[in-house]
């Protein structure tokens, strides 16, 4: 065990949620044992327990910063045009699944029924849908209302196919982010006076992406 070092309270569950964080990543989240936390943490694991009680009030910690730093990413601004909104908004969080596959497969799948976990998805998703609407023209409440209803359930729509991605790859990052994209898109048009992407599709029909080195999900290896 590494030599204990003297934190903060603040400080210490800080770090414990850094060494959680890596230890979520790289493995499937029935893997994870608190002990390896503790001990890469270097902690008895009485301190480990004094700051989580058990492993899936560590890991809704770690998930609800994750769903905070991704919402501090998501940069909305009426400046910009809703695709290059949605554009970022869409990068931060598919770069994020991918590199950290099994912790979103945790939140999303082993964790589904799990009350504590599933508030937190719905916060971020809430909030998003928020932020959409802060930047979106609506004319009046009625359209408020029914343009608020597209993006609650298109969100879901983002969470699922984003999470088959990740264990099903069927395309590249960009095709899945511009998928995302058109897909809101054409269910807005209808509902605005204005159109929200007059620039959309930014490619002609047929002309499939073939997207950059690096932009699929490395497959799992395992079973």
């Amino acid at each position: 065990m590494p030599p204990r070092r003297r934190l903060s309270p603040a400080e210490r569950r800080a770090q414990l949620l850094d060494v959680a964080a890596r230890l979520f990543a790289a493995l499937p989240y029935d893997e994870v044992l608190m002990e390896e936390v503790a001990e890469r943490a270097g902690v008895s694991r009485a301190l480990l327990y004094q700051h989580f009680p058990n492993k899936r009030d560590l890991f809704a910690a770690l998930y609800r910063e994750v769903s905070e730093q991704l919402l501090a990413q998501t940069r909305l601004d009426p400046a910009d045009t809703l695709v290059e909104q949605l554009t970022q908004g869409l990068d931060a969080h598919i770069g994020y699944f991918a590199e950290n596959r099994n912790t979103v497969l945790a939140a999303n799948r082993v964790l589904a029924g799990d009350r504590l976990v599933q508030t937190i998805i719905t916060g971020e998703l809430d909030a998003l849908r928020e932020r959409l609407l802060g930047v979106l023209p609506l004319a009046d409440d009625t359209t408020r209302e029914a343009v608020s209803g597209v993006l609650k359930s298109w969100l879901v729509f983002v969470q699922v196919l984003c999470v088959d991605w990740l264990t099903h790859e069927t395309c590249t990052r960009t095709e899945l982010r511009d998928v995302c994209i058109g897909a809101v898109v054409g269910a807005l048009r209808p509902l605005l006076d204005e159109d929200p992407a007059p620039d959309w599709p930014r490619r002609p029909r047929g002309d499939r992406a073939t997207g950059q080195p690096g932009d699929r999900v490395r497959r799992p290896t395992g079973p």
